[in-house]
């Protein structure tokens, strides 16, 4: 579950940032990179669970599936927050800038 739901954020966030591409100013690209980074981990995290389990990696509980899902989910918000903390420190529209220069003017 903690791969399809960072695959699926890398889906759709490449996807976004390819219509976008022209004007990067958002750094998507980041965005891009840490879901599929993520996606990578799960993957290899999955080969191997699977080569210690064999077949009862495809029957998991429905506790074990939840608590992948709440992981999943977590590793996506965390990766928001970056690009969020990444963005807040570039300040590629000026409005942080802007909002700090009209205070001292006040």
């Amino acid at each position: 579950m903690t791969l399809l739901v960072s695959v699926f954020a890398a889906v759709i966030s490449t996807a976004v940032w390819y219509k976008k591409q022209p004007d990067s100013e958002m750094r998507l690209g980041i965005l891009c990179w840490l879901f599929w980074g993520a996606s990578l981990m799960w993957l290899v995290d999955a080969i191997f669970e699977y080569a210690e389990l064999g077949a009862e990696y495809f029957s998991p509980a429905p506790a074990d599936m939840l608590n992948d899902l709440f992981l999943g989910l977590s590793v996506v918000a965390l990766a928001l927050i970056i690009w969020l903390v990444i963005l807040l420190i570039k300040d590629p529209k000026g409005v942080i800038k802007g909002k700090l220069l009209k205070k001292k003017e006040s």
